[in-house]
């Protein structure tokens, strides 16, 4: 597996960066797809990052608990899908808010441009957090006045679910959700279990693959569209260390 790191983006705008195209060493494979992936979801008010625990879990196999306010950061990984090589790209996004007692969602201009420039949504809530399972409804109802007569290729992850005294949003009521929005179902944890995620995102990954595939080379929506650059993943890796000494000062502690 190897990441493609992207420049440091210290502070969101409107001001969009053009993503620049990636460029393969002689001798590695050009990827015959591309495949674009928007993160979204919900949370109460001081709870920001989890998504992004959620995407670097998949892409690395690691596990970072704490993370700074998401500003947009796009992933990207070459990996192959059914023997064929593929490109993914992967966008997190701010979190999506429910307006005060309704059940209408404020949605900044980033995340309806990062709506209307993927191939596949991946919904993410948390099952202690009935608020952020609450705002994807009206979330999905966005996309759909966005693009209305679209196929839209969802996932539906359930996370943290190794907090299961803490539950507030029950399995059914995801199953339900999900069948409600025609898109698949996971129940995971992104801190306990690495297999888990994998899996959810490899079958949306492969669900997209079979869906290009069919396309056959008819325009996709919103290629034309430039994207904000990510943060550089020695930016990551720093907050992988600092999470890790964190760690091992507790244990000398106790």
């Amino acid at each position: 597996m190897r990441l493609i790191p992207q420049d440091t983006m210290s502070q969101y705008s409107t001001n969009f960066l053009l993503l620049p195209i990636p460029e393969y060493p002689v001798g590695d494979l050009v990827p015959n797809k591309i495949i674009k992936l928007v993160v979204l979801g919900g949370s109460s008010v001081g709870k920001t990052g989890k998504n992004s625990a959620l995407v670097v879990r998949f892409l690395t196999k690691r596990f970072i608990g704490d993370y700074e306010a998401n500003t947009g950061a796009l992933y990207s990984r070459k990996f192959t899908i059914d023997g064929e090589q593929i490109s993914l790209q992967v966008q997190d996004t701010p979190f999506v808010s429910l307006e005060d007692d309704t059940d209408s969602i404020c949605c900044q201009e980033q995340i309806n441009r990062s709506i209307y420039w993927a191939d596949g949504f991946v919904f993410v809530y948390s099952i202690t957090d009935y608020e952020s399972y609450r705002v994807l409804r009206p979330l999905h109802q966005h996309i759909r006045r966005i693009h209305p007569n679209a196929n839209i290729p969802l996932l539906l992850v359930a996370n943290k679910g190794d907090l299961l005294r803490a539950r507030q949003v029950s399995s059914k009521e995801g199953l339900q959700l999900a069948g409600e929005l025609g898109g698949t179902y996971h129940e995971v944890s992104a801190r306990e279990n690495c297999e888990g995620v994998h899996e959810a995102f490899q079958q949306l990954c492969q669900e997209l693959s079979r869906i290009i595939g069919s396309c056959n080379g008819e325009k996709r929506r919103g290629l034309h569209l430039i994207r904000p650059k990510s943060p550089n993943m020695q930016d990551l890796k720093r907050r992988l260390k600092q999470a890790l000494t964190s760690k091992g000062k507790s244990a000398t502690a106790l």
